[in-house]
């Protein structure tokens, strides 16, 4: 839903009260692309899984158990970091197919699916009644 034009004023002279109050910090914000941030976290990810098989292949060369083991956790942590930061880089969501249920093999997210459908659909039609006036 687009900006009426009373709230794109007051969007704008925010706007310009953040320059006047502090350029520099509007300026970062404005020329960072949240992609660009996302990207960053990603390669930092990478690096931080080839540290963690480093220390993890060091680990078992010199027979340092410890070693080996907090190898795997930071190899394991960045892992993690660096799927999340590419999964809010792109919108996608990596999920568990859903587990098969019942004598039918009906799935048992399929109900849930539906009910979150209908709850949508109704909060849905509220604010379209409320955008027509019709309370």
């Amino acid at each position: 839903m687009p900006l009426s034009d009373h709230e794109q004023r007051l969007l704008e002279q925010i706007e310009q009260a953040l320059y006047e109050d502090d350029p520099k910090f509007a300026r970062l914000y404005r020329a960072t692309d949240i992609r660009s941030h996302y990207r960053v976290r990603l390669v930092r990810g990478l690096l931080g899984v080839l540290a963690g098989i480093a220390m993890l292949l060091a680990g078992v060369i010199t027979t340092l158990i410890p070693l080996g083991v907090g190898g795997f956790v930071v190899m394991l942590a960045s892992a993690t970091y660096g799927i999340a930061s590419w999964q809010r880089m792109t919108g996608h969501r990596i999920s568990n197919p859903p587990a098969v249920g019942g004598p039918r093999g009906r799935r048992r997210n399929d109900r849930g699916r539906s009910e979150r459908r209908r709850v949508k659909q109704r909060l849905e039609d509220r604010w379209q009644r409320r955008q027509d006036g019709n309370r």
